[in-house]
């Protein structure tokens, strides 16, 4: 199988309540020579159009709307000739960044089909209210956005997010799958289903 992950760190701000936080950001690709999607857009529109290339670009697909995910979004779109596709739930955060609106809706248990394999939406809460994670089963992978990181959940401490909602995205949804499902993360490290499936009830104790 041709189909690939391929990966790249684009550097930036996240800004939400009056705060405003360096962040390095993961940007996603799956695809195979001829077409791809990317996972979210983040800080640099150029630099991610290096890593597709010539490539078609099927969508780019957002796990959610907070600005550091967004911030190249629009330009990324124009530069490739893709097609933005976000959760509506997230409609609130992508308006405070942008005055129109994404070109496409994800929902839970969509299927998108790139490089011979099928992407599905699972709209996993919590961080915010659209947040969605990506599987793809073939691969026996999940992007995840910030739902889910090495060593625990996403955070939920600002606007639009809630810690009991995305504990039960957590536990409903991702630990739904197999143990050896690799986790590719909005931030940070990779980890696994397994890896992170015995903390939950810590978690849950720690709260946020």
């Amino acid at each position: 199988m041709s189909v690939r992950v391929e990966h790249a760190v684009t550097s930036g701000t996240f800004s939400l309540d009056g705060g405003t936080w360096e962040v390095d950001n993961n940007v996603w690709l799956l695809g195979d020579e001829h077409e791809c999607v990317v996972f979210d857009a983040p800080h640099d529109d150029v630099a991610i159009a290096e890593l597709i290339d010539a490539r078609r670009v099927v969508a780019i697909l957002l796990t959610h709307a907070h600005d550091d995910h967004i911030r190249a979004a629009r330009e990324l779109s124009e530069r490739v000739g893709a097609p933005i596709w976000l959760h509506p739930d997230d409609r609130v955060l992508w308006d405070l960044v942008y005055d129109d609106g994404p070109d496409a809706e994800v929902a839970d248990g969509q299927l998108i089909d790139v490089a011979g394999v099928q992407v599905q939406v699972l709209h996993t809460p919590g961080h915010s209210p659209g947040a969605v994670c990506y599987h793809v089963p073939a691969l026996g992978v999940l992007f995840s956005g910030d739902t889910l990181f090495q060593g625990g959940p996403g955070a939920t401490g600002r606007s639009y997010s809630s810690f009991e909602t995305i504990i039960e995205s957590i536990r409903t949804k991702l630990f739904a799958l197999a143990d050896e499902t690799v986790v590719h993360t909005g931030h940070g490290d990779d980890t696994t289903i397994g890896a992170e499936r015995p903390h939950l009830e810590e978690w849950i104790a720690r709260g946020h």
